[in-house]
Parts: C-alpha cells; sequence; structure tokens
C-alpha cells in the first residue's frame, strides 16, 4: 500500500470548505477524471470515471468523523481506494485542507493503466496537487460570490413604485 499526503491553505472559513466537501455533484469540476458524481443512500456516491479513455464506475462511501474536520471515504468495488480530508482553521478566514490517499499501486495499474513505480507515483501526486488547486478555486470563488453586495433593483420605465418613495 502506498500514501500520499498533500495540504493546500485556503483563503475560506472551515465551514465554507466543508460545505463544498459534501457536494458529491460538484466533484467533476474538482476531481480530474470523474465526470459524473451523484449521491445516493445514507453516505454512498456513485462516481463514473474515465482515466486513459475507459470509462469505469466507482462506487464510494463518504463517513464524516472529527465534528465537521474530517471526511473519510472509501472505494466499495473491486478497487481498494481510501483516504481522507482533513479539515484546520488557521484563522477565522483561512483553512488548511489536508489529504491522505492510501493505494495499492498494482491495483491501480491494473484498474485504470499507465505508468508503473515512480512514474505512477508521480503522476497520482501532480493530478492530487491539481485536485486541490481546483478545490481551492471553487471554494475561494463561492466566497467571492457570497461576498458581492447584490445589484440593485431598478424600476422599469414606465411602471410605478408600489412602495413610494
Amino acid at each position: 500500500m502506498c500514501t500520499l499526503e498533500e495540504q493546500i491553505d485556503i483563503d475560506a472559513p472551515v465551514l465554507a470548505a466543508w460545505e463544498q466537501l459534501h457536494r458529491v455533484h460538484d466533484y467533476p469540476r474538482f476531481v480530474d477524471g470523474v465526470r459524473s458524481a451523484h449521491p445516493h443512500g445514507r453516505n454512498l456516491a456513485h462516481l463514473g470515471v474515465e482515466v486513459s479513455g475507459s470509462e469505469h464506475d466507482v462506487e464510494t462511501e463518504i463517513t464524516d468523523r472529527g465534528r465537521g474536520r474530517v471526511m473519510a471515504w472509501r472505494t466499495l468495488d473491486g478497487l481498494d481506494l481510501h483516504g481522507a480530508f482533513a479539515l484546520l482553521a488557521l484563522d477565522r478566514e483561512h483553512t488548511r485542507l489536508q489529504v491522505r490517499v492510501e493505494y495499492d499501486p498494482e491495483a491501480v495499474h491494473e484498474a485504470f493503466g499507465g505508468p508503473r513505480g515512480f512514474a505512477q507515483a508521480g503522476a497520482i501526486e501532480r493530478t492530487v496537487r491539481a485536485d486541490l488547486e481546483l478545490f481551492r478555486e471553487l471554494v475561494e470563488a463561492r466566497m467571492a460570490a457570497a461576498a458581492r453586495p447584490a445589484d440593485p433593483v431598478v424600476a422599469a420605465p414606465g411602471t410605478e413604485d408600489v412602495n413610494g418613495p
């Protein structure tokens, strides 16, 4: 079993990152290769994954631990992958997201093809780093959108203001 650990700092409160982690339907926006994601049941998600031109269906179980600070996951079908996302509040407006992924290199190669050895580990590491960057961008964009003031409502010409001046 190999273990990969990465982390990234996000300009957003822990709760914003936590909520985004639980938006399973958004996984295709920040997880490379995930083409579709649908939660079902209490803690289950079905992922449609494309790797090296091959489509795969992956069932996962997602569990929360640590009072909104750790989200663990594991695959339920043939491929034994598991990991966790841990959130650490750096202050009220900044969060560190740590990810840990455990995988069997030979099982990953058999399921998805691609390189072996150091090349495989490097490819997985680059993919996870890129996914974290996309996750950070998504959370920070949502925070920026929520902070923008709403556009003022302007009455159309020729209409009457029913609330008075």
